[in-house]
């Protein structure tokens, strides 16, 4: 059974990460932010097709960083969950350790 803070599924699944980003809502920023990425990203390709460069080398350049800063951000909440996982396995040996799947 999982704690409140656990977003890990120990019991009821084979693939213990399976909806972790709907249990675990502290990487939900991380999301919005590639969000914002992807969108800046289009809004570039649409700057450039209407021939203002400058304005597509910005929101390029903008697209990239927030691409970089989501994705470095989910990682981080990633390996936080992982760890929170290797925790719990440590409290409870009798618990068949299932091999993950991300």
């Amino acid at each position: 059974m999982k704690s409140p803070k656990d977003p890990v599924d120990h019991s009821r699944t084979t693939r213990p990460h399976a909806g972790e980003t709907m249990k675990d809502t502290k990487n939900l920023p991380a999301l919005i932010v590639v969000g914002l990425a992807l969108v800046a990203f289009v809004s570039a390709l649409a700057a450039h097709g209407a021939g203002h460069h400058d304005v597509g080398v910005g929101l390029g350049s903008a697209s990239a960083v927030l691409l970089v800063v989501g994705v470095a951000w989910l990682g981080i909440e990633h390996l936080r969950v992982r760890k929170m996982e290797d925790r719990w396995h440590a409290e409870h040996p009798e618990a068949e350790r299932q091999k993950p799947s991300s």
